[in-house]
């Protein structure tokens, strides 16, 4: 595909989900504002090719940081990043962070390219700190609680920028519990972090009143060999419950959710607050640098969800939390009220805006 060299676009980011969305929403954004897309990332991106519609897709080496090939590989990125960036002649870079946005981002530093990345955590990662004081501007998901790059003034808060099924959802009622309907709990942690909640959760569940699990109806992700035993709990306990290794409309379901029990990672917590729902967070132990945690303290905070270290987290601390919290659930539609409170809204314009005006320099 023949991509115009003065409308390009490129965007670089990880292989997972929470880069890739929030790079799903600025591409839709710069295509409205008639931008041509070109998508640099490794391998993984297959999963996600088609959120991109109409974009150019390149994979560019790399490697994980710990690797011992890591310098060889990102070395290699780095060359055929430059060569197509040389080429492409684009009018901006943008980079979402995880290691395969750092070749293309330093190529683009070297070629003195208009560049700029977005930081959805309140941590700054790893691969964005590598490049942070190289690019020209840092767009920021939350307030930066660590690891701010060295100039302040490049940074600019923008939000994280929402893939359109939560844009549609922005703000959605929050259908406070009665005094004997359903009880709906959504769960999900994500391919490093559902194991510890498929062990904790249902166990906390099966601890409850007999009265409120008959209420109970709950939707969990769970790693695929987790599935069968986490089924059998359940339905040991006749608690209703719904399980996938993976639900492509999990936007949706957290909109119709009473209380949600996650990880706290950037992409979570924005949907939690775009959508306004109570939430307990778990942060990944053992998360690079600690990064969830910041997080989880926004909307704890701001008794917006609460924060519990999953060293601190037992079937029975659980299980003690969500009979609080389904105790009072006008208290669950007041945090529902200042989780959503905290959303920033409109985030793909605003980085779109930031895209925009690199542009702008480089066309002077």
């Amino acid at each position: 595909m023949s991509v115009p060299t003065s409308n390009a676009i490129v965007l670089s980011a990880g292989g997972t989900g929470g880069h890739l969305f929030p790079a799903q929403a600025l591409a839709a954004e710069l295509v409205n504002r008639g931008r041509q897309i070109v998508v640099m990332t490794d391998a993984r991106f297959a999963h996600y090719a088609t959120h991109f519609p109409g974009a150019t897709i390149q994979t560019v080496p790399s490697s994980p940081f710990n690797s011992v090939l890591a310098p060889f590989k990102i070395a290699a990125g780095v060359l055929a990043a430059a060569m197509r960036l040389m080429k492409l002649k684009p009018a901006a870079v943008i980079g979402f962070g995880g290691y395969p946005s750092v070749p293309v981002m330093l190529a683009a530093t070297l070629l003195r390219l208009p560049t700029a990345i977005i930081e959805q955590n309140a941590v700054v990662g790893r691969a964005n700190r590598l490049v942070m004081n190289k690019v020209k501007t840092v767009a920021a998901a939350f307030p930066i609680a660590r690891f701010a790059p060295a100039d302040p003034y490049k940074v600019v808060l923008t939000g994280n920028p929402l893939r359109p099924e939560v844009e549609a959802l922005w703000g959605a009622s929050y259908n406070v519990p009665d005094s004997s309907g359903p009880l709906r709990i959504l769960v999900f942690g994500g391919s490093q972090g559902a194991r510890a909640l498929s062990e904790i959760v249902p166990a906390a569940l099966t601890r409850l009143p007999h009265d409120l699990k008959m209420r109970l109806n709950v939707v969990q992700q769970c790693r695929p060999e987790d599935i069968d035993q986490v089924r059998q709990i359940y339905s040991n306990a006749e608690i209703r419950a719904q399980l996938e290794s993976f639900f492509g409309d999990l936007p949706r379901r957290m909109a119709e959710t009473h209380l949600v029990i996650a990880r706290s990672g950037a992409g979570t917590v924005a949907e939690l607050m775009a959508i306004g729902r109570p939430a307990i967070l778990v942060p990944l132990p053992g998360a690079l640098d600690d990064n969830q945690a910041p997080n989880a303290d926004i909307l704890a905070r701001a008794e917006a969800g609460w924060k519990v270290r999953q060293s601190d987290l037992n079937p029975d601390s659980l299980a003690q939390m969500i009979m609080k919290a389904f105790a009072d659930p006008m208290a669950l539609a007041r945090m529902a009220a200042r989780a959503h409170a905290l959303a920033t809204p409109n985030a793909a314009q605003k980085l779109a805006d930031v895209v925009e005006d690199l542009a702008l320099q480089r066309a002077a």
